[in-house]
């Protein structure tokens, strides 16, 4: 064999062994990245929920303000039992107290000397709702563990039974709900409640606004 022709060939088996290395060494670093670009996408990626609602029972005691169109503001104290029929739906049942109270009634009485209508009366408000959870995110508190916080819409009805009104009662609004633990959430709410409502002979269509603080505690106790 010529001289030239094995220095060919050792020039080739030199460059092909030199090759070789540098081929799984990209392929190495080819990998390496790919498995970090999923480990991060496996990161941001959604979740599980660190509070979990479906199949259980929420019961919440609040208290608040009951503001009405044709009466004072006034006090109000509720309770309410909450069947989460998954993460995103419940079916909710509540009660609500409050008194009647008028201040420009009060004004008129003593003017002219007369009593009109006794307004220091109970209020008894009965709805249903329907809660939507719309949104969902995650809070940490003064560098204590990671909580959830959720808001949600509601929409229902029921009947409100006093003095003025015993008539069908239309509500609707929103809330927020801020939960700790397995079991138990802290809840703001804001409702309308739109009935019609009748005061010293004249009859209107209202909306009497509530607005509410309390808590819940969700059972069984563990998700």
């Amino acid at each position: 064999m010529p001289l030239w022709s094995l220095l060919g060939v050792l020039l080739g088996g030199l460059l092909l062994w030199q090759s070789v290395p540098s081929v799984a060494e990209g392929q190495c670093i080819d990998e390496a990245i790919r498995d970090e670009l999923n480990a991060r996408r496996r990161y941001r990626g959604v979740r599980e929920r660190l509070f979990q609602k479906a199949g259980r029972f929420e019961v919440s005691v609040m208290g608040g303000v009951y503001a009405a169109d044709l009466l004072s503001a006034s006090y109000l104290l509720e309770g309410a039992l909450t069947y989460h029929v998954s993460e995103e739906v419940g079916l909710e049942a509540g009660f609500g107290y409050s008194r009647a109270e008028s201040t420009l009634v009060r004004i008129i009485e003593q003017d002219r000397g007369i009593s009109l209508v006794r307004l220091d009366a109970p209020v008894f408000i009965y709805q249903a709702h329907l809660v939507w959870a719309i949104a969902y995110g995650k809070v940490r508190w003064f560098g204590a563990e990671i909580g959830r916080v959720e808001f949600n819409l509601a929409v229902g009805g029921g009947v409100t039974d006093n003095q003025s009104s015993r008539g069908l009662t239309g509500s609707f609004g929103v809330g927020v709900k801020f939960f700790f633990g397995e079991w138990f959430a802290l809840r703001i709410d804001v409702r309308d409640q739109v009935l019609q409502q009748e005061l010293l002979g004249e009859s209107a269509i209202v909306n009497n606004l509530t607005a509410t603080f309390g808590l819940s505690v969700f059972l069984p106790f563990e998700n």
